[in-house]
């Protein structure tokens, strides 16, 4: 042994083991290695299979949602394409007569008179089935009153402007009286038997062509006794005069006057004004005849104000109503207990219907006492301010029993009076006219 290879045997002599001890630690070592390469090898394998599985694997899962997500939407656009199912009343024929109530709309298929009947689509009824009865054809508008109520007479048509009793003004046209005397109280006023001895009951309703549904409905509800007075600031007063003289109602005008409280309580651009020259009032006032034609004369009430301040002034007022008798027309004066117009034929309201308060029981009083008056004095004449529903509806349903209450509802040109100042001269208007 080299001095070199005895140090190191030396140092490294007690590390090393035993000869016996070396033949068992080689096996061992060799199991070991021989486990961590297989160890490693499987390790390699299992690693390899699960990138090659797992990849395939998220692939697969994707390609399973997008089929079962495009089989949901065919399903949807199949269901779609295919429409809502059949009603249930289809699939079966009707066991008997339909149940009363009200029925459904009939579609487009079914026969007429078979409203009210369950239709089928699927099959026809059995031949022994009972008939369905046919549907009665609607009721006219006229029968549709309510209970109590007195048979109508057929509406007499008014008739339509007549040129002989118009002229042209640089406002259009305005009523004149006619050459053979004829006004247009008489041409466009309502028929009245003026023998009738009972008690005669009269209302205006003002304010009408503001609204197109409100007037609507009053030219439609409203008996046709009542007389409407148009608003100049209508949009189309001549259509709803004419579509009024249609229903057999007599129609006035409406002039708007300077009222209580002017100017916070303002009648519009177009009034007859306190501060302003006789001249200009009267031009305003042809501006307001000429919105319409085939009225029997005017009212001195608008938007719910009744030209208190102008009318206060005897001269003003008794100039317009001069202009209003030389062209055949009469007056109202809408203030209630005012005198009867001194200078045109006409008379005054008693009773306004819609205030202080238009509700429904406000109207009903007013109405009320209305016919009290009638009865009390022989005639007595309402006035409502505007065409609002529960106006109308209360009306309608007020006047459905007055004749059998013992009163008549008339129209105003069967209600005027012959002014005071006409009674010692010849009236300018024609005599057919006055009551």
């Amino acid at each position: 042994m080299t001095p070199l290879s005895g140090t190191l045997g030396a140092a490294v002599g007690p590390l090393e083991p035993a000869a016996d001890d070396r033949t068992d630690l080689l096996p061992a070592l060799g199991r070991r290695a021989s486990h961590a390469a297989g160890r490693g090898a499987v390790r390699a394998a299992l690693g390899v299979g699960l990138r090659d599985v797992r990849v395939p694997g998220w692939r697969a899962l994707g390609l399973y949602w997008l089929v079962v997500g495009a089989g949901v939407l065919g399903g949807a656009a199949w269901l779609s394409h295919l429409g809502p199912p059949a009603p249930a009343v289809a699939m079966a024929a009707p066991e008997g007569p339909a149940a009363s109530g009200p029925a459904e709309q009939a579609p487009r298929q079914a026969p007429a008179g078979a409203a009210g009947q369950p239709v089928s689509l699927a099959e026809p009824p059995a031949a022994d089935a009972p008939a369905p009865p046919a549907a009665p054809e609607p009721p006219q508008l006229a029968a549709a009153a309510p209970p109590g109520a007195p048979p109508r007479a057929p509406h007499r048509v008014i008739a339509a402007p007549d040129p002989a009793l118009l002229e042209e003004s640089r406002h259009g046209l305005l009523p004149r009286v006619g050459p053979d005397g004829r006004t247009a109280i008489r041409a466009y006023g309502r028929d009245f038997d003026r023998r009738d001895t009972r008690p005669r009951v009269g209302i205006v309703v003002a304010d009408v062509g503001l609204n197109a549904t409100h007037t609507e409905e009053a030219i439609r509800r409203l008996p046709p006794a009542v007389t409407l007075a148009i608003s100049p600031y209508a949009a189309r007063p001549g259509q709803t005069a004419e579509r009024a003289r249609e229903r057999g109602m007599e129609t006035l005008i409406s002039i708007p006057m300077e009222s209580a409280g002017y100017p916070l309580n303002n009648p519009g651009d177009r009034a007859l004004l306190t501060g302003r020259g006789m001249a200009e009032n009267l031009d305003t006032l042809a501006w307001v005849l000429g919105r319409a034609q085939g009225y029997v004369g005017a009212i001195g009430a608008v938007g719910g104000m009744r030209g208190e301040r102008f009318a206060a002034m005897p001269e003003a007022i008794g100039a317009v109503q001069d202009a209003l008798r030389g062209r055949g027309l009469l007056y109202v004066d809408p203030r209630p207990g005012a005198p009867a117009p001194a200078r045109a034929w006409g008379r005054a309201v008693d009773v306004v219907l819609d205030e202080p308060a238009g509700t429904r029981g406000e109207i009903d009083r007013r109405l009320a006492e209305l016919e009290s008056l009638a009865r009390e004095r022989g005639a007595a004449l309402g006035l409502a301010g505007a065409a609002t529903p529960v106006v109308v509806e209360r009306i309608a349903a007020w006047a459905a029993g007055l004749e059998s209450r013992g009163l008549v509802m008339a129209p105003v040109s069967a209600m005027i009076r012959r002014p005071e100042a006409l009674a010692a001269e010849p009236s300018p208007v024609h005599n057919a006219s006055a009551p």
